[in-house]
């Protein structure tokens, strides 16, 4: 098979000189080996090195080897990490960034660039105000269905599955809406319970399973694209403020420039790994979008309901996908 994208560029960063640097800053995060998380904070990391002149080094923890995304939050505020990568998890830190968690409500990377442009300071405001600051967005991407019992087509199919989520809780209500038996379980845990059939299924964008080998321990993949998630290159706000503004100006600016190659490649890895889990011999099947977008209205209204000014952010990130 030829050399994917991903393993070019990860040769790459490993080929890059080591320079003594004056700052070193850790950056955890859940990705495996050949994950787009892995990808996206190996650029990062090269580019601070470059942008720095060497004067900060990035390093880089993958594997959750320093915690889980939960651990990870709480390791920022206390200063033993300097970046995470949380995606899905961020609706624990504000509501808001539940909007995020809304079935079908981005749909595609424009249309996500819009909604970042036009209203970023809001999302920066409720990070910044539990002690965070985005210091840039990545990506974990769109999101497919994988199970050991059926094909999934329709939200009837969900019935009594087992279905792993992650930590964030309107993940969790719209797998209970769809008929599920959804199951919150720290991504580092998630290969040994699909092997054990602790659960049945999970839920995950094509370069977190196939990176993390979901396509040997499952037999069916539904593409149903239930949900984007944004990844959050994230800073622990009073770590980040004490930085001199010169490496403030390089952290924020290697983000940008990460977003931009982290959309590029995910873009290619859907095409490649989609092919890597068919070749593992997983069924693929297409899901009835429409079904699942017909079932997922008692979600939003309840995210209307729960979180305060949630209809408004509904409302206006809908309003900018219009044009896509």
């Amino acid at each position: 098979m030829k050399k994917t994208i991903i393993a070019a560029v990860v040769a790459s960063f490993a080929a890059l000189p080591v320079t003594a640097a004056e700052t070193t800053l850790r950056f955890g995060h859940v990705g495996a080996p050949g994950s787009l998380f892995e990808a996206t904070v190996n650029h990062y990391a090269a580019c601070v090195a470059e942008k720095s002149g060497g004067k900060v080094e990035v390093q880089t923890f993958g594997s959750s080897q320093l915690g889980t995304d939960k651990e990870l939050l709480q390791k920022l505020k206390l200063g033993q990490v300097d970046f995470a990568l949380p995606s899905s998890i961020m609706s624990s830190v504000s509501g808001i960034f539940g909007v995020f968690e809304m079935p079908y409500i981005i749909k595609d990377r424009d249309h996500m660039r819009r909604v970042q442009d036009a209203m970023m300071d809001k999302f920066q405001s409720a990070a910044q105000g539990n002690g965070y600051h985005i210091v840039g967005l990545a990506e974990n991407g769109f999101r497919h269905i994988t199970n050991n019992t059926r094909p999934i087509n329709t939200p009837e199919d969900l019935k009594g599955i087992k279905l792993r989520t992650p930590n964030g809780e309107w993940r969790v209500k719209m797998f209970q809406q769809y008929g599920a038996n959804p199951t919150p379980m720290a991504f580092s845990d998630v290969f040994t319970a699909l092997q054990t059939g602790v659960i049945d299924g999970q839920e995950n964008p094509y370069a977190q399973i196939a990176s993390a080998k979901f396509q040997e321990v499952q037999k069916y993949l539904s593409v149903t694209g239930h949900v984007y998630t944004p990844a959050y290159i994230l800073a622990s706000k009073k770590q980040f403020d004490r930085h001199p503004s010169e490496v403030q100006a390089a952290l924020g600016a290697c983000a940008g420039e990460t977003q931009t190659f982290t959309y590029e490649t995910a873009a290619q890895m859907e095409t490649d790994l989609l092919d890597v889990i068919k070749a593992a011999g997983v069924a693929v099947n297409e899901a009835d979008k429409d079904a699942f977008i017909a079932a997922s209205k008692p979600v939003y209204d309840a995210f209307a309901a729960e979180v305060e000014g949630g209809k408004e952010l509904i409302d206006a990130v809908l309003a900018l996908g219009q044009s896509s």
